[in-house]
Order: structure tokens, then sequence, then C-alpha cells
């Protein structure tokens, strides 16, 4: 053997991770571009003598930099993962050593190994990626994407760029190849009408040096918390891209993964950690959402001709390339407000109808308790003062709430307004905001019996709401309200009331 064959041969020994032989076999697992080989508590990567048009790994000196710059971009947010890098060495005996003294032949990536059950895809497979986890992933990205750095001047060009590169790289595998011209025609075409868009996000900040590839492969959960990690580190231009079209790949996955709840959980909940910054942006994001499937779909043609597998990944990637047909086409957009007092289940009702209503992955869920915390800066389950419930303050989370609205209708997404709606002058103001953008809108207001709600409230833990029981038993003696919306019985399961909703809204499966 010789070359990275050899190398290969012996980080599949339990002596690369200085153990004995014997024991637990070493796990491998190959990527287009990189093979981890795990045992113990150890995990090993080397970069593959690979070269792309966007990668080249071609000699031992550019798979070291590319390794320490891989070090250098995950070691901050993922601490607990990262160690170092080991050259890979000759022995005076002929053999391979890691770590010794000697001419570097080739160089590895230490890190500590995390549990693959832990691992998102693995969470989300077994049907365990809820809502609680599904918020705290978007508020991690969020967090992320604050402390990266800005790399302001391109917005257009780099997604134009990157069209270019789909191009080549599909053309180049031939008859293998899916024809991808009627998609890259809608694309440029998308990317001629939000191109303003792209490049005055640029100019305000919003192009940085982000993860690159956060998909669900690429973040654990450790000790309770989503953890990022292998973010994209050959290419500083393909690493270096709108904050949205880094989160895109994310909402892409969840959603080619039968997961669009999550997926809209995970977009509310990062709009909501930005303050409403980003909801303009939301236009650019069906563009986004389709190249990162088509890219995706790319990679597989990659993995499969670099692993000699050509032809295995066929079927998935048509359901990408479909993927990324289908977001080019998004379905208009639509406002609903779920109304109703203390207890009826408003919240979580407006989070299970969001994955329904269009565009993709779903409609934002704009919550009054939620905005009004997050403006004060407090924690979820944290107790606000009673002034924060004055009539001028819970006219100012309205307010907030109705003008993010207008913001995200007008990028063309759908929003649910999630709040008590008792006034009639704010149910007004509501609907004459959808009357103003021309969208269609409608208003639910949900009832259950009061014992019901009494019940429902005692059992709240954690909740955004501040509202109790006494705060119910005002509601109700001020009597019945929203009687100028669609009531919609609440008092039975949340299923029951969701398909209710649903059969009101007419909304898809």
């Amino acid at each position: 053997m010789s070359g990275q064959d050899e190398i290969f041969a012996f980080l599949a020994t339990p002596a690369a991770f200085g153990a004995v032989p014997g024991g637990a076999a070493v796990e491998r697992i190959d990527t287009h571009g990189a093979v981890v080989f795990l045992h113990g508590d150890s995990a090993l990567k080397i970069k593959r003598a690979v070269r792309y048009d966007y990668m080249d790994l071609s000699t031992p000196a550019r798979r070291h930099k590319m390794l320490r710059r891989e070090l250098e971009l995950n070691a901050p947010a993922a601490p607990m993962i990262y160690r170092d890098l080991q050259p890979v060495t000759r022995g005076p005996d002929g053999g391979l050593r890691l770590g010794a003294d000697g001419e570097a032949l080739d160089w590895v990536l230490r890190m500590h190994r995390f549990s693959a059950k832990d691992e998102l895809d693995a969470i989300a497979e077994r049907g365990a990626l809820d809502d609680a986890l599904a918020e705290a992933i978007g508020r991690m990205v969020h967090g992320y994407h604050a402390a990266a750095p800005r790399r302001p001047g391109r917005g257009a060009v780099l997604i134009g760029d990157i069209l270019q590169e789909l191009s080549h790289v599909f053309k180049g595998f031939g008859r293998e190849s899916p024809d991808i011209t009627g998609w890259l025609s809608e694309a440029r075409t998308t990317l001629g009408r939000v191109a303003p868009l792209l490049d005055r996000r640029a100019e305000e900040g919003q192009v940085r040096r982000g993860h690159g590839d956060l998909h669900l492969r690429n973040i654990v959960v450790i000790d309770g918390r989503p953890v990022p990690f292998d973010a994209l580190e050959f290419s500083e231009d393909l690493g270096t891209c709108d904050v949205l079209y880094d989160l895109a790949f994310l909402l892409m996955d969840l959603s080619h993964r039968g997961l669009p709840r999550a997926a809209a959980r995970v977009l509310s909940t990062y709009l909501a950690a930005a303050g409403g910054a980003e909801d303009s942006g939301l236009a650019a994001l069906p563009l986004f959402l389709s190249v990162r499937a088509a890219i995706r779909a790319m990679v597989l043609l990659q993995t499969d001709a670099a692993t000699g597998r050509q032809g295995q990944s066929g079927p998935e990637i048509g359901a990408y390339l479909q993927q990324a047909r289908a977001y080019l086409r998004p379905a208009p957009p639509r406002l609903v407000a779920i109304g109703g007092y203390s207890g009826t289940g408003k919240s979580r009702l407006a989070r299970a109808l969001a994955p329904y209503l269009g565009p993709a992955p779903g409609a934002v869920v704009l919550s009054s308790d939620e905005t009004r915390k997050i403006g004060a800066e407090v924690a979820r389950a944290e107790a606000l003062p009673d002034a924060a419930y004055s009539v001028g303050a819970r006219t100012a989370v309205y307010d907030r709430i109705l003008a993010r609205a207008e913001a995200l209708i007008g990028a063309g997404q759908s929003v649910i307004l999630d709040a008590t709606w008792l006034d009639p002058a704010r149910r007004a103001a509501a609907m004459a905001l959808a009357k103003r953008l021309d969208v269609p809108a409608t208003g639910f207001f949900l009832s259950a019996a009061p014992e019901v709600l009494r019940r429902r409230i005692k059992a709240r833990r954690g909740d955004w709401s501040d509202a109790d029981t006494e705060v119910l038993e005002g509601q109700l003696a001020r009597g019945a309200g929203g009687s100028d919306w669609a009531r919609i019985d609440a008092g039975g399961t949340p299923e029951a009331t969701l398909a209710a909703l649903r059969a009101r809204l007419g909304a898809p499966a």
C-alpha cells in the first residue's frame, strides 16, 4: 500500500488511537472530502486527496491548511468536541505513527467523540425533535450568526457564483447527471428579482462568515443544548454568506426529512431572537432553500463518485431536485389570527398550524407573550412585573406584532398572530392590515369551558405566558369576546382543535 491507502489502513486500527489490538473495532465514515475514524471516546478526521473546482485537497500541505482552518472555525462554538492537529509520520521500523516526530506524511484532526444517538439527524430519526428542541436550535443558530464576523461587499454575486458552480459540476457528470437546466433558469430569474435585496443586506451586515454547512448531521445535542460542528472550512467564499442562506440549509434539511413543524418552529424562533431584523429578508428565502436543496443533490453525486458507488443516491438526488423546483414556486402569503381566553391553547395551536400554511417552511408565528418577554430581555419562564401588562405596554406589543406581520407578509411569508385579541379594536386592526396588504385573512376565537381553562393554566410549566387563574377570572368576568371572528371549540384534544381549524381554512395536508 502507499499514499492515503496506507494511512487509511493505519487509522482504521486501534493503535492509531493509542489502544492495544483487540476490543471494539474502529468505525469508518466516508464523505466526498474526508474520512472519519471512530474508536472509544476519540475521533480522527483526515482529508481525502481530492480536487474539485471549489476544493483543492490534493497535497498534504493543502490538507493541513484545511484541517487547521476547520479547528479555528469550530473550536469556539464546540470546544467540547475539537482537540488538536496531529501529524502522521513514519517510525524507524517503517510503520506509521500518529503525533510522533518526523516528516508529516499527512495530518489528522483529533476530536472528542460524541454519541451518535445525540446527533440531530438521529434524534430526528427517532421522532424526538420536539418543539422545545427546535426552539433551542433556532436560538442557537441566531446566537452563532450574531457572533459571526461581518463580510460586507457581495450579496447577489455570492448566489450567482454558486449557481454557476452548480451548472458546471452537474454538466461535468455527463449522462450520469440529472438535467437541471429548467431549475437553473428559474433560479436565475428569481435571483434577478431579489438581487437588490441581497445587495442591501450585504451592505447592512447580514452577510457574515457563517457555518456554511448547517444541516442536521452537523449539529449535536451535548448536555441538553444543540452544538454546531463541522463548519465549512475549505472556501471562505462559500463559508461567507447571507445569514438566512446559512439558516436555509437547516430548514431545507428538516423539510426534506419530513419535519415541517420543526422547520417552521426553528424559523419562527430565529426570527423572534433577531427581533424582527431579518423579517424582510424572507423574500429571498425561497431562492435560498432551493439552492441549498440543489447543493445537497450535487454533494450526493460527488460522494457517490468519490466512494465508487455511482448511481446509489439517484432517488434521493431526484427528491432534492424536485424540492429545489418546488421552493421557487411558493404559495401566496396569508394572515391567520388566533385569539381566545388564557388556557384555550392558542400557542400550541399556532405552532401546530404553521407548517400547513405556505410558503415553505410554513407560517411565522408571532406571539404576544414571546414578543413581550424578548423585548424585556427576560427568560421564557421568568414572570414580568405588572407594569409590563399596562394598557400602554399591551398596545405596544400588539403594535409590534402587527408591524412585524406587515414586513413578513410583504416578504411573501404567511403569518399566524397568537394573542388573546380580546379588544375588538385590535381585532379590527389585524383584519385591516391584511386588507391593506391584499392578502386573505381569517380570525379565529377559541373557546372552552371555564373549568377546562383553569385546569390547563394550573398545569403550565415554563410557559411564555404569565397568565394565571386570576387573570383568567378577569377575562371571564368581562364577558364573551371575539364574536366577529370564527368560533372554534378548543375544549377537546389539541388534535381535534387543529383539525377543526384546518377544515375552516381548507389547509392542505
